[in-house]
């Protein structure tokens, strides 16, 4: 076919505030008054943060007026998956035009059992919403503080009965007392999800403590506030710190990747998926050579039977939310079948509402085989989905592959300009630069899985 099947392996819903009675358990509903003055202060910051962003006539109009409510509408969402040519997306939680229900970073401490009545609010919100289209809507579950493992495992077999693809990993929000990944308390964990054919996720902002993000937002709320929300210096400087500075490059996701593969998990559990999302892609090939390096020295203490980079190829996939140029070049270094486009809707710092353009500048030049794999065709054989149906959608709303790589007018290099402010869209591929960074955790994770590492 013609028409290019695109699979985005990120996007966000949110449960609007006026259904969390309807959704979070009564014997919680005294905690709503709290989780409402949330819902003042962080979506107003994040706003605020988000403004210096907003450059375009036509991105401001649909973060203002238009398409974003296709966070928690399955109608508007659908017509804006159409108008950008979007056949099915991965959708996770999380958006700062509302808070979620007790279970994510941006939230106040609360006690884990309010957490885990979150993530139930929260998945069964998801399904009532986008659960009757799940051939385009592919639902991602909240994950929960994993202290009782039979709330948990419950919770996993309720999302593969309800149709979702995957679930976050433990430790998206972390407490003080979670063992690492390849611990054997996780055993229960990871065999339904390989049971049940539930992928794991990593996303940006994995890893921070319970509590620990929100007092920071209420400072940037406060500061911005107190400045009459107008100091355009001070917005321009915060949100460069959000979007386009380290937050997606943040060290603590990457973590999961090396202890599932050091600590012998995807051995024990052969058929268990990993996506890496919207955690930049152009640091994992250098990782991977240098997790190599130690498995070849240490192997005969580890776990694992193969080494990370062949895990790399049989269990894991790249979400490269609003991918940069850099990341398009070092395709081959990573693997062009190990990588999915994720458009980040309807997040500021994401492809949409610019996704065609944003596609074409990234991808020209790129084989067509190889841009129909990593639009698509990557994620339709990670997931395992159906493809006839996709197809078949895609006949009617997706873009032609000239569209995407043949000769046209270049794209306005105000837009490019743009795609770089959002998300870091011209950067230099990170590469090795941070391998020193991460020694000194990965040796204590190498120690903790067995192997014998001196200290330097």
């Amino acid at each position: 076919m013609d028409q290019v099947i695109v699979v985005s392996s990120d996007s966000h819903a949110q449960m609007p505030p006026e259904v969390w009675p309807e959704y979070v358990e009564k014997r919680y509903h005294d905690l709503l008054p709290g989780l409402h003055e949330e819902c003042v202060i962080y979506p107003r910051a994040m706003w605020l943060l988000s403004a210096p962003v907003m450059t375009l006539p036509e991105l401001e109009h649909e973060h203002r007026v238009g398409g974003f409510r296709g966070v928690y509408d399955a109608d508007v969402r659908r017509a804006e998956m159409d108008r950008e040519g979007i056949a099915a997306e991965v959708v996770y939680h999380g958006d700062f035009r509302a808070t979620d229900t007790f279970h994510n970073i941006i939230n106040r401490k609360c006690p884990f059992e309010v957490w885990d009545a979150g993530v139930r609010a929260y998945d069964r919100w998801a399904f009532d919403t986008f659960g009757a289209a799940k051939d385009r809507f592919l639902l991602v579950s909240a994950v929960g503080p994993c202290t009782d493992l039979d709330v948990s495992v419950a919770e996993l077999e309720w999302i593969s009965d309800h149709g979702f693809v995957g679930t976050f990993i433990p430790g998206f929000m972390r407490h003080p007392d979670m063992r690492p990944l390849f611990d054997e308390y996780w055993e229960p964990f990871w065999s339904c999800c390989e049971e049940r054919g539930l992928a794991l996720v990593v996303h940006a902002g994995f890893g921070w403590e319970q509590g620990f993000i929100f007092p920071e937002v209420e400072r940037i709320y406060k500061q911005v506030e107190s400045a009459g929300g107008s100091d355009l210096e001070l917005l321009s400087r915060l949100a460069s710190e959000v979007f386009t500075g380290e937050f997606f490059s943040d060290l603590r996701p990457r973590r999961p990747m090396w202890q599932l593969m050091l600590g012998g998990v995807f051995d024990r559990h052969p058929d268990l998926k990993l996506i890496m999302s919207e955690v930049r892609v152009d640091w994992i090939p250098a990782t991977l050579r240098h997790l190599d390096s130690l498995y070849d020295e240490h192997h005969a203490d580890l776990p694992a039977e193969q080494r990370p980079s062949d895990y790399w190829r049989s269990n894991c996939l790249a979400g490269a939310s609003f991918v940069h140029k850099a990341e398009v070049e070092m395709r081959h270094e990573l693997g062009v079948d190990t990588v999915s486009f994720g458009r980040d809707y309807p997040h500021p710092e994401g492809t949409w509402p610019n996704t065609k353009d944003w596609l074409r500048d990234a991808f020209a030049g790129v084989p067509d085989d190889e841009v129909r794999l990593i639009l698509g065709e990557n994620a339709i054989r990670f997931l395992g989905l159906d493809r006839a149906p996709l197809a078949e959608i895609a006949a009617h709303i997706g873009p032609p592959i000239d569209e995407i790589t043949g000769p046209a007018p270049a794209i306005d290099p105000e837009l490019i300009a743009n795609f770089d402010i959002r998300g870091g869209y011209l950067r230099p591929a990170e590469g090795d630069a941070k391998l020193a960074a991460i020694d000194a955790t990965l040796r204590e994770d190498l120690v903790r899985a067995g192997a014998s590492v001196g200290a330097e």
